[in-house]
């Protein structure tokens, strides 16, 4: 029996995806508990409907994301933090700080949790850092951590 599924299945995929599964795994688990529905025709139709607006939507925020990579590559940010001799920092830079820098020097909003910090930053100079802005879109930022006097 074919079915579209509504929700992830381990046994039989994703979210969306049109499946064959057993009869009466279909009639007596996917159906009733929502997980599938049965791939009618009309339900086919809804289904292709559903498609074509998911890929316009991935592929208007795949375009605001190229934008936004454009824009932080084209800019490079300055934070200033206390330091020590040779430059080494009291404390660290990490994500949370590039993330509110971002937002108050270049009106940028990014989620901390895109930032890519193999470990927070410790010593003063340039560093380029790595946004994972979509899933295939990175964008690099140039980082200047300067001492402050």
């Amino acid at each position: 029996m074919k079915v579209i599924l509504i929700k992830d299945d381990k046994n039989l995929g994703k979210k969306g995806s049109i499946v064959q599964a057993k009869t009466g795994y279909a009639r007596n688990f996917l159906l009733p508990r929502g997980i599938a529905i049965e791939a009618t025709e009309e339900n086919m139709k809804a289904w292709e409907e559903n498609k074509k607006e998911e890929e316009k939507i991935e592929k208007e925020n795949r375009q605001k994301a190229l934008e936004l990579k454009k824009k932080i590559e084209a800019e490079t940010l300055t934070v200033m933090a206390k330091a020590g001799e040779g430059g080494r920092l009291f404390g660290a830079i990490t994500s949370i700080d590039i993330a509110k820098a971002l937002k108050q020097e270049h009106k940028i909003e990014v989620d901390k949790k895109k930032i890519e910090l193999d470990e927070n930053i410790k010593e003063a100079g340039i560093k380029n850092i790595s946004i994972k802005l979509y899933p295939d879109v990175v964008a690099t930022l140039k980082l200047n951590v300067r001492p402050q006097s």
